[in-house]
């Protein structure tokens, strides 16, 4: 979740002033608690988490990439990155000019089968691979197309810029199993709860039972990976029931958290 309470030093960000090619890679191991202040690119970053659950924060809200999946981050978006524990990454960076129909925002995407072979093929070439009509180019051009065509999931958190709602997020994200319901904020900050679910509506584009719902599945993420029980994980971010938990885990990511988990583990790079 947002940067709270690091302690670790931070990441070092590669001093890279331009791409040696239109597209980049990078190779990364990062310890638990890995994290990088927020810094901007020049150019579009996909990053994808091989495994661990990587983390990318920006004023917007929160991205969370499990393992097999990645975020999409926009050239010149200031954002930062988190690690829960041991994540392995990979980074693709690509030029502005070669990705014309990149999104102006943060995305999650679905690394499908043939978009991680090409990535894993990619990272083995050299940093100055031949340009042209190289076979090398050729598999540049299959891989930025195989990702101009990844599916994008809903693991984001969006965050309020109002400072009442963003107080509440933000103590929420501290402790998402606290049960205070949305009645019992309003009433400490002085406001009605009529008012507080018309902003949550507004600011974020969910009421405040659906955001609090995806915070509390996304914050489970780092424990399953970690190797929690699902019983662990769900009453760790305030579900009583398992089975309610499975369930709507399942919605939000297609997959109960074993299958995901499990999956993760045989695809893994």
């Amino acid at each position: 979740m947002p940067l709270n309470g690091q302690l670790a030093p931070p990441r070092h960000i590669p001093a890279l002033t331009h791409l040696p090619r239109p597209l980049y890679a990078r190779a990364e191991s990062l310890g638990a608690g890995s994290w990088t202040p927020a810094h901007r690119h020049g150019w579009v970053q996909f990053s994808y988490a091989i495994s661990g659950v990587l983390g990318i924060h920006t004023e917007q809200g929160s991205f969370f990439a499990p393992p097999q999946w990645g975020v999409w981050i926009p050239a010149g978006l200031d954002h930062a990155v988190t690690t829960s524990m041991q994540a392995e990454m990979r980074s693709l960076y690509v030029a502005h000019e070669a990705v014309p129909w990149a999104a102006p925002h943060c995305r999650v995407l679905e690394v499908t089968p043939l978009a991680r072979e090409l990535i894993k093929r990619f990272c083995a070439l050299p940093v100055e691979y031949p340009l042209g009509d190289s076979p090398e180019a050729r598999l540049v051009a299959v891989l930025l197309d195989q990702l101009a065509a990844l599916p994008e999931v809903a693991f984001s958190l969006p965050m309020p810029r109002h400072p009442r709602l963003l107080a509440i997020c933000n103590a929420l994200i501290e402790q998402p199993e606290a049960a205070a319901r949305l009645g019992e904020w309003a009433a400490r900050l002085g406001s009605s709860e009529k008012t507080l679910m018309r902003l949550f509506q507004r600011e974020t584009g969910l009421s405040f039972r659906g955001w609090r719902q995806r915070m509390r599945l996304l914050s489970s993420l780092g424990a399953l990976q970690r190797g929690a029980s699902v019983t662990q994980a769900a009453l760790g971010c305030g579900y009583d029931s398992t089975s309610a938990y499975i369930a709507a885990f399942k919605r939000l990511f297609g997959q109960t958290p074993g299958e995901l988990f499990q999956a993760s583990t045989l695809k893994a790079v």
